[in-house]
């Protein structure tokens, strides 16, 4: 199995609006409906109101690596260009 943290840097006051767009845009729920996809979920940081933790949880690399490329991401890169600073990915075998 696959695991993938993405620590997003929000731009300042945006955290709220970039979950309600990906959430308004269906993203969340295409990802998970994808196979191979055992978890893909948003955790909102106590202390910093602009960083948001995303873990995901794939079967394996390849499954993964097909998700990148489905019509769906393009949205996602969309949203993460108009609220994101920065972000961070983490990868690891579970």
């Amino acid at each position: 199995m696959l695991g993938i943290n993405v620590i997003y840097e929000l731009k300042p006051g945006q955290r709220q609006d970039f979950l309600d767009c990906l959430e308004a845009a269906g993203i969340r729920a295409a990802v998970l409906a994808e196979p191979g996809c055992l978890k893909y979920d948003f955790y909102c940081s106590v202390d910093n109101p602009d960083e948001l933790l995303l873990v995901e949880k794939w079967t394996d690399r390849e499954v993964q690596a097909i998700h990148l490329k489905q019509p769906h991401m393009n949205g996602l890169r969309e949203l993460k260009d108009r609220f994101v600073a920065d972000s961070t990915v983490e990868l690891f075998d579970l």
